[in-house]
């Protein structure tokens, strides 16, 4: 099983960016160690971040897309989350399945991150379990693809 984590901007910070709302663990940390739990488990792990909306698109299409698509992706699109109709249009033009995660509580922040313009193409979105967030993204992911198996 091939699953893709893709990260949008800003997310290579955490870990020192704000640690009262993203903690003070490195995302890069927790992925590697995520990643060698789950190749014992048969799950290839693949990380991906960008800060620009383009690159995200681009890798979308790329593991999401034709007989290379990955069985599933997720997807924390950061502050594109509320902002970017062009990654939710990327999002319903693949065909791997995408969970979309947030590491804070978006609905217990500022009012403009209440809305997710992503969330309608996505299969459901976790937040607000920390770096765990991706785990949970994971384990729904292996659920959904047993299922379509």
């Amino acid at each position: 099983m091939k699953i893709a984590i893709i990260n949008g901007p800003n997310l290579n910070l955490v870990g020192t960016r704000e640690p009262e709302v993203y903690g003070n663990r490195g995302i890069g940390e927790y992925l590697d160690g995520l990643a060698a739990e789950l190749a014992s488990q048969g799950v290839e792990l693949t990380c991906f971040q960008s800060n620009h909306e383009g690159a995200i698109i681009d890798e979308l299409q790329r593991v999401g897309r034709g007989p290379q698509a990955v069985d599933g992706i997720v997807l924390n699109a950061g502050a594109y989350t509320h902002t970017s109709l062009a990654i939710a249009d990327a999002i319903r033009a693949i065909s791997s399945p995408v969970i979309e995660v947030h590491i804070s509580n978006i609905h217990a922040r500022e009012a403009v991150r209440h809305t997710s313009l992503i969330a309608g193409a996505c299969c459901g979105t976790i937040a607000g379990f920390g770096l765990d967030s991706y785990r949970l993204a994971v384990s729904a992911i292996m659920n959904i693809a047993r299922i379509i198996d």
